[in-house]
């Protein structure tokens, strides 16, 4: 009865390999052959009749199928059934401390940020226009050393500004401008924007600067005033529209007021610091558009076109105001590499600016005369009186100014840069017939030995290179440049040309 009952025991567990894991499937294939050869002994040896082992392996594989039926149920249930693990209050606590601890300092900053520049849960805290302003600014303080060549001679330059603010030469402290004595100097230069955008095509642009608000070309501020204050101004107000087709391609942009410089240029003809009242337009043509919509993305690759008027100075009692017109035709190219080469040719007309020679005691003239200059144009006195009491000095040349200009920003080094500039200006207006007829045959210009002072000296050249940073904005960003020029009398107008060339 036991044999009996532990090979039925053996049998069922036999039966089973179908309802266990491919892992198990092994062993359990070995114990059921093992299993089945010794039925098959015990029949043999009369242990175990034929009939009773054929039952035993039907009951064993009937139990079998009825057990993998009952688990194959049971998943199907298990699969039915959403578990929630509960997680106790303490592994909460630990959950939340390690999540806080694991909040990087730069990601709260990053979201603090967001939400100030959002301004999130502070609905209209500020008023909307105030998004539309941007204020700007720098800050220079430089020692500043003009030294002077130590064969330069005395009396070559006479102080015209002085003489035409003061009224005469003789008598006048500052009647020869100083060419000898190293001057030594601190100065600073103070200057802030306000940019407000209007609408999205009209910009508003104001800045203020120190400096004397009669000199056009310098804001610096020499310090030293026996602390007296220093003087402010605005020397930018103006309005800027900008237009735009449908592909977005600024075809157009217009300015009116005290603006920036319109012009591709060098400090040659115009210095760095100097702005234009007036109106100009400078105009655009893609050269890269097409019917591919890729290519009309492509903006780099234009001609542009400008066109300029401005007064330079009103008279209420003459119909004749000085003013300067200008044209400029040119091309601004952009590489794949990001170098970028930019060329311009430029016409400049000045009106009325020569100056006319006063009756017999007579001043109605006087007006001729620039009440800005620096050094070096022909000049001529335009006072008829008695000199030791008043002289005025003018303008002995016309001034129409033919200009080319040419910058190749090289950037296959970048970020350090390699910009090479070229400048050349002829002055098409200087006519020394007319000068000499103007002038009466005496002028005050810088001349040495027997040349003739009318001669014609209306050409000018510059060559420069710069390399590093094409601007510093940050620090240790650097640049360093070189320049050769070449400028002569009459050239350009020396009123508005670079205030530091030859001090």
């Amino acid at each position: 009865m036991n044999k009996a009952f532990n090979l039925a025991g053996a049998v069922l567990l036999m039966a089973c390999v179908a309802s266990v894991s491919a892992d198990q499937r092994t062993e359990l294939l070995k114990l059921q052959h093992t299993t089945l050869n010794l039925i098959e002994a015990l029949v043999t040896e009369g242990i175990l009749s034929r009939e009773r082992a054929d039952q035993l392996i039907a009951e064993a594989e009937q139990e079998a199928e009825q057990q993998v039926k009952q688990e194959e149920r049971s998943v199907a249930d298990k699969r039915d059934v959403v578990r929630v693990p509960y997680v106790p209050e303490f592994v909460k606590d630990e959950i939340r401390d390690e999540v806080r601890a694991g909040l990087r300092e730069d990601v709260v900053n990053d979201v603090m940020s967001q939400a100030k520049n959002e301004r999130w849960g502070v609905p209209g805290a500020l008023p909307e226009w105030t998004s539309r302003i941007k204020l700007s600014g720098d800050v220079r303080v430089r020692w500043q050393s003009d030294l002077y060549a130590n064969n330069n001679k005395d009396g070559l330059y006479f102080n015209f500004q002085g003489a035409n603010r003061n009224g005469g030469l003789i008598n006048n402290q500052s009647a020869i401008l100083n060419t000898t004595e190293d001057r030594h100097r601190a100065r600073a230069r103070v200057r802030l924007n306000l940019d407000a955008k209007v609408s999205n095509n009209i910009k508003m642009g104001l800045r203020l600067v120190s400096g004397d608000p009669n000199d056009p070309v310098s804001a610096n501020q020499t310090l030293g005033t026996d602390r007296g204050k220093y003087s402010a101004s605005f020397d930018r107000t103006y309005l800027r529209y900008k237009g735009f087709d449908s592909d977005t391609y600024n075809w157009i942009t217009l300015y009116g007021g005290r603006m920036p410089n319109p012009w591709l240029h060098t400090n040659m003809v115009w210095d760095s610091d100097l702005n234009f009242d007036g109106v100009a337009s400078t105009f655009r043509y893609n050269l890269t558009g097409s019917d591919n919509l890729y290519d009309m993305d492509e903006q780099d690759k234009n001609l542009f076109f400008t066109l300029g008027a401005f007064p330079l100075e009103e008279f209420e009692l003459s119909s004749r105001d000085k003013w300067l017109y200008g044209a400029q035709l040119g091309m601004d190219w952009t590489f794949q590499n990001q170098s970028r080469l930019r060329f311009g040719v430029a016409y400049y007309d000045y009106e009325n600016i020569t100056g006319e020679k006063n009756a017999l005691d007579s001043r109605l003239k006087d007006f001729t005369a620039p009440t800005f200059v620096q050094k070096g144009n022909t000049m001529f006195e335009i006072s008829n009186d008695d000199p030791a009491s008043f002289r005025k000095f003018a303008l002995g040349s016309d001034y129409n100014i033919l200009n080319m200009t040419a910058k190749y920003d090289i950037a296959n080094f970048s970020p350090t840069h390699i910009i090479l500039t070229a400048d050349y200006a002829l002055n098409l207006g200087y006519d020394k017939n007319e000068v000499i007829k103007r002038t009466g045959g005496v002028v005050f210009n810088p001349i040495e030995g027997s040349q003739d002072p009318f001669r014609k000296r209306n050409r000018a050249y510059k060559l420069g290179v710069l390399v590093g940073w094409p601007k510093l904005r940050e620090r240790r960003q650097w640049n360093v440049s070189a320049a050769y020029k070449y400028l002569e009398r009459d050239a350009v107008l020396d009123a508005f040309t670079d205030s530091d060339f030859h001090l």
